[in-house]
């Protein structure tokens, strides 16, 4: 499994470096940085407007265009964590840092740089906070390539890869700010929040970063209670049913048995979504089409196709 985490990132490495810093010719209007970015005087990360506008673009490796977008602070993403380390130390990231393999970064294929997430061992309990300063894992399946480091701390390096959670905490290197966006939502579903159980974060082991705890002081948004074991308020996924007109076809078949398997197979792992097969007519043969349905846009359609490694889907209106 390292050996093929190798292979993979000393390629993502370069061909990231290159395309990421000399620009792209097609905008994403989805990743506007100057939603969330805000100079915080950290002169231990890269967090420079340049450096926002070139990795917020959509950009191509091995031939999949990938989008980058801005998540709200407690979205939360299910997958599989890789890690890379030692082949790697010392070259240059994504954002143009340098890779540490000792400290608590990691690398992501769509998140902004410098955002700040928790990644939760689903097999085994353990929880981290990493910085994302990189991009990848380029692999089907794979959502967060965690440093050395921070695949110790949750004891993923000897098999190489573990269910994950990655719940989006922060911006900037921060841990919460007033720059973030937050989902709107009504004040009933905010739930109480005990204020003799609220303290200040303790600093991280982190050798060649800082992330700063801050507080979200407005009412009307979710916010994350940071206590010593960073507990965040676990919002439903952004991929709701709504009654929007863009669907992801997720397979065709000539046969009426082959569409519903996949339907079924995909609605136990897509529970909030609508899942179901159309009989259309093509050359005058019939097709069963499988579609995940309810996207009120196309953005937020590729979103969840990003999310969910639907590498070979495609979006439909």
């Amino acid at each position: 499994m390292r050996f093929i985490n190798n292979i993979r990132n000393s390629l993502f490495l370069g061909v990231c470096g290159l395309f990421l810093f000399t620009g792209c010719s097609q905008k994403n209007v989805s990743g506007d940085y100057t939603k969330f970015y805000k100079d915080t005087k950290n002169s231990k990360i890269n967090n420079s407007p340049q450096m926002h506008k070139y990795t917020m673009r959509p950009y191509n490796v091995f031939g999949i265009k990938y989008y980058p977008f801005i998540a709200n602070i407690g979205d939360n993403f299910e997958g599989i964590a890789s890690w890379y380390g030692p082949d790697f130390h010392s070259k240059k990231t994504s954002n143009g840092e340098i890779y540490n393999m000792h400290a608590m970064t990691a690398a992501h294929k769509t998140l902004p740089m410098n955002t700040v997430v928790r990644v939760d061992n689903l097999e085994n309990g353990k929880s981290i906070i990493v910085r994302i300063n990189d991009r990848g894992p380029f692999v089907k399946g794979r959502i967060i390539d965690l440093s050395n480091k921070a695949a110790h701390e949750i004891d993923m390096v000897r098999r190489g890869t573990a269910k994950v959670k990655v719940t989006v905490l922060g911006y900037n290197g921060e841990i919460e700010n007033k720059n973030a966006p937050f989902e709107q939502v009504s004040k009933e579903n905010i739930p109480p929040v005990q204020s003799e159980n609220i303290v200040e974060l303790e600093p991280l082991d982190i050798k060649e970063d800082k992330i700063i705890s801050t507080n979200v002081t407005s009412p009307s948004v979710i916010g994350t209670t940071v206590t010593k074991t960073v507990p965040v308020v676990n919002k439903p996924k952004s991929n709701v049913v709504s009654s929007g007109s863009y669907k992801i076809q997720v397979g065709a078949f000539s046969k009426v048995e082959g569409a519903t398997k996949t339907k079924n197979n995909y609605q136990r792992e897509f529970s909030n979504n609508l899942v179901e097969y159309e009989k259309t007519f093509v050359n005058g043969n019939v097709l069963y089409k499988v579609f995940i349905k309810g996207f009120n846009s196309y953005d937020e359609a590729l979103r969840f196709k990003n999310n969910n490694s639907l590498n070979n889907s495609m979006i439909i209106k």
